[in-house]
């Protein structure tokens, strides 16, 4: 660590404190706006934990590059980058891209076979009953915990960094914000906020490309990018890449890092409620556009920042600019994620280290966001209203919900200060959490996509795979490192081996156990799931009876309208067969391109970039990143084009109507 930090401890809390409660203020703005002009109400648990189920593919797709984008993406691929070269961006990205595009199968899935469902496991309980439900609450939990208290250890580690902030104080004053705006909008405004979230992060990222690649002193372009990583390859040569080069796909512990990302990531994916939240709350014949979309704009994150700030890092190790000069980044600093703080305060200095502790509170808070109501959502409908009250009135389940954030908000806290004091940083628990969690995402997967699976085979997939996850980790990291440390089991080989027994063994397990007694399902139960009440609940004669209705506005009948639409396409689910197709050729398709088409070729040919090569590399990230920008802050704003319209109309009427009255 810098004796000295590149900002002052007093910027650290007020963007801690500040940003937070500034974006709980736009909340309440947004929630009156909402209450007032449109026919969604933030009163109703419905809108709270569901949005109503009406948001727009654009708008759905910039929430879901919000919800993914972590600490630990930002950090993570810098480290990777640093760590593994030019390699590093492009295996994390491919290999966490997937799931995302995977997930736009299940996105159809659910609208066709559970479309009144609140949360994946209320499916669970409906296929296979209380025991199987409460073994998938535990991973789902497990899930939220882990990457919450990832976001925090990793976000707070670099505030720390930057700004010499306590980091104690900075893991419980994250999340108060979060918690406070969370519990004020509900999952609606939750992806408004979002929205400016990436806004912001789109930003930030072409502010740090162009400044590397184009402007910057000690870097400035390419070709210049080029020769430093080739002067850091002699110096410091990479082990396991092709002649030690920073430069080069044919990097071997990039690809072991690929396969646990594809593991760990289908994990986090699969089994956090975040996700299936935001499939819930999209429209029927939007949801798998929108996943698609957005997990093609992700790529662009952890590609373009990685490939520029983790990059920088390796070529200005030597640079006198760099914080921990003369001396290259001890492995403590690496593993912690701190190759991207350096790299931007040795390019940009002051400047650089403000616009990365943004960006990065920005990751922070939408991710937290996301989980905050997820888990709100799993205690709520899950246990609460499951096991303890099921009569729960809608009031009751707002409140719960409400407490429920608070409540995720300390845990995650609480867990995040016990990894840091007992030494595990956001390296270990980002290569080891596939390996706890693994076990369940085919099991869970399987309950909305294949009728075929029973109740015994989902549990023991799930818990079988968890058991050949740990066995396998622990066994390997003894036998080739000869102790079982945290440092040993830390390794790359020892977490490949456990993600990979895991995920496998409930693949394994819970097919063969289904396909001997087979028990097929009718998608008819899982289609009644709150059927009666929420359908009830929405359509227009009783939505009138909503104080917020307020039907005689143009955006309300063009909400009415959708909303008819939307029924319909539940209504018969063969609507959707269509949106089906698309999601599994286009998943598919995009998998085998990113993750064989693309690297394995290079990987296999042992290939080191040329000049021109990488300059086309470095432009490819751009355009991506730019696709990226236009999808994730453009597009929903030309969705709602019309809405923006006539809203602006109805506010001009009312504040017409408020002179009128005061004039008199």
């Amino acid at each position: 660590m810098p004796a000295t930090t590149p900002l002052p401890v007093g910027v650290g809390y007020g963007v801690v404190v500040g940003v937070g409660f500034f974006f709980a203020f736009l909340m309440i703005g947004i929630s009156y706006l909402q209450n007032r002009y449109t026919r969604f109400s933030t009163k109703t648990s419905e809108e709270f934990n569901t949005a109503s189920r009406s948001v727009k593919p654009g708008l759905i797709a910039s929430g879901i590059v919000s919800a993914w984008t972590w600490a630990a993406t930002l950090l993570q691929s810098g480290t990777v980058a640093y760590v593994y070269g030019i390699a590093g961006p492009f295996w994390y990205a491919a290999g966490a891209t997937v799931q995302i595009l995977m997930f736009a199968i299940l996105a159809c899935k659910v609208k066709q076979n559970a479309p009144q469902c609140h949360t994946y496991l209320e499916i669970i309980y409906t296929r296979y009953g209380a025991v199987a439900h409460w073994i998938f609450i535990f991973f789902a939990l497990l899930t939220n915990i882990l990457v919450g208290s990832q976001l925090l250890l990793g976000g707070s580690a670099v505030v720390t960094a930057l700004t010499g902030m306590n980091v104690y104080a900075a893991i419980f004053l994250i999340p108060l914000g979060v918690c406070t705006y969370v519990v004020l909008g509900g999952l609606r405004a939750t992806f408004l906020c979002d929205y400016s979230h990436t806004l912001i992060l789109m930003i930030v990222i072409l502010y740090f490309m162009f400044c590397t690649y184009a402007t910057s002193l000690q870097i400035g372009s390419p070709s210049a990018m080029y020769h430093l990583l080739k002067e850091a390859a002699v110096k410091r040569p990479v082990v396991g890449n092709q002649d030690g080069s920073y430069l080069t796909m044919k990097s071997n512990f990039a690809l072991v890092f690929g396969i646990i990302q594809l593991c760990s990531g289908s994990g986090t994916v699969f089994l956090d409620q975040a996700y299936w939240q935001r499939a819930i709350a999209s429209r029927p014949t939007t949801a798998v556009r929108a996943y698609i979309l957005g997990g093609m704009a992700w790529f662009a994150i952890p590609f373009g920042f990685a490939t520029t700030l983790g990059l920088a890092a390796v070529a200005l190790t030597d640079h006198p600019s760099f914080p921990t000069y003369p001396n290259p980044m001890a492995p403590s600093q690496v593993s912690a994620g701190l190759s991207v703080a350096f790299a931007a305060t040795a390019l940009l200095g002051t400047g650089g280290s403000i616009a990365l502790l943004i960006v990065l509170f920005m990751a922070v808070t939408s991710c937290a966001s996301a989980e905050l109501i997820a888990v709100s959502s799993v205690l709520t409908f899950d246990i609460f209203k499951t096991y303890i009250k099921p009569s729960a009135t809608p009031a009751q389940l707002i409140l719960v919900s409400h407490i429920m954030i608070g409540v995720f908000g300390l845990t995650m806290a609480i867990f995040a200060c016990i990894w840091n004091i007992i030494g595990i940083d956001l390296g270990w628990l980002f290569l080891t959490m596939g390996l706890l969690i693994g076990g369940a995402v085919f099991p869970a997967a399987f309950a909305i996509t294949w009728r075929g699976q029973t109740k015994a085979g989902a549990i023991s997939g799930a818990v079988t795979g968890l058991m050949a996850g740990i066995i396998a980790w622990l066994a390997t990291a003894h036998t080739y490192y000869g102790a079982i440390t945290v440092s040993t089991t830390g390794m790359e080989y020892p977490t490949l081996a456990g993600n990979l027994a895991a995920v496998m063994t409930g693949l394994i397990v819970s097919v063969a156990v289904s396909l001997a007694r087979p028990q097929p399902f009718d998608w008819e139960v899982t289609r009644s799931i709150n059927a009666p009440a929420v359908l009830s609940s929405t359509t227009p004669d009783s939505a009138s009876d909503d104080p917020n209705h307020n039907k005689e506005l143009a955006t309300v009948i063009d909400e009415e309208k959708e909303m008819r639409e939307d029924t319909a396409a539940v209504e018969e689910p063969s609507k959707l067969r269509s949106a089906f197709k698309l999601a599994c050729i286009a998943s598919f398709v995009l998998t085998f391109i990113m993750d064989f088409l693309i690297p394995i070729p290079m990987f296999l040919s042992h290939y080191i970039f040329s000049q021109g090569f990488f300059t086309a590399w470095v432009i490819i990230s751009f355009l991506w990143v730019f696709c990226s920008a236009a999808v994730t802050t453009i597009l929903p704003l030309w969705e709602t084009a019309d809405f923006f319209r006539e809203f602006v109309r109805e506010v001009a009427v009312d504040v017409g109507r408020g002179r009128k009255r005061s004039a008199s």
